[in-house]
């Protein structure tokens, strides 16, 4: 185990200087096959031996680092991490010609949704606005509640039940407009529905005037790893509900069988 006492310079081994230290031994050691030696680390980061010290070494007791030999390397941990980067980036790649087939078969906004379990709320993570002038509109990154969106419900209603009892106990309805679902038992009951028709409807409960659709997508395990929505003024969504639930369903089937396809 370390113990903090190093000099005040290198004793703060979670502030901005130590976290650039810590990227740039990562950047370092991706260009060393051969791994480096602590003295090397040392002239091509510029930094202290012992503030460098301070770093290595829990990163070698937690597998992001190997240390043999007097040399570090990049170690399992590390490749694990970098694994599931790229598969969260190409996560919207791949789903994108699908949300495209939406967008175009529509004329609406479309949009796909995680599920942010530290924060229990939905994170979109890929938009195309419709271009009619009155629309749906939304950006990229936005988080909303899962008890009052479609898509949130999906997520929720596909969320492992450990999950969703937590969720269940700690969540606080704010009646955003008279439509928002503002019970549990209501709640439960639109949970429920979902997992019978593959479908998820909110109409005026986020925003008076708006309302969306929404399906699970399937990942390769069977698990969902996102919903895909299309939300759209509420007016011309009534108008429009069962074009709208039929290109739904049919797309976020499509995107889910390619999943399965993958693992096959």
């Amino acid at each position: 185990m370390l113990k903090e006492t190093s000099a005040p310079a290198d004793r703060d081994v979670s502030g901005p200087r130590s976290l650039t230290r810590l990227l740039g031994i990562f950047d370092v050691l991706a260009k060393s096959p051969d791994g480096m030696s602590l003295a090397e680390l040392n002239v091509a980061l510029e930094s202290p031996k012992s503030s460098l010290l301070n770093l290595l070494r829990p990163l070698v007791a937690e597998g992001y680092l190997m240390h043999d030999v007097g040399r570090y390397r990049l170690g399992p941990s590390i490749f694990r991490l970098s694994a599931g980067v790229m598969a969260a980036w190409n996560f919207s790649k791949i789903l994108r010609p699908f949300l495209v087939d939406l967008s175009k078969s529509t004329n609406e906004t479309v949009y796909v949704g995680v599920l942010d379990v530290e924060h229990k709320e939905i994170t979109y993570v890929d938009v195309i606005e419709s271009e009619q002038s009155v629309r749906y509109s939304m950006h990229i990154g936005l988080r909303r509640p899962l008890y009052c969106t479609a898509a949130g419900r999906v997520l929720l209603a596909h969320a492992p039940d450990a999950f969703v009892t937590d969720y269940m106990k700690t969540v606080k309805f704010e009646r955003r407009t008279p439509q928002t679902i503002a019970t549990k038992k209501a709640l439960r009951d639109e949970l429920d529905h979902i997992l019978e028709s593959g479908l998820s409807v909110s109409r005026g409960e986020l925003l008076p005037d708006s309302a969306g659709v929404s399906s699970p997508i399937f990942g390769p395990n069977g698990n969902v790893i996102a919903a895909m929505a299309i939300g759209a003024p509420l007016e011309r969504f009534d108008r429009e509900r069962h074009r709208l639930e039929e290109h739904m369903i049919r797309v976020a089937q499509r995107a889910s069988a390619l999943g399965q396809a993958e693992e096959e």
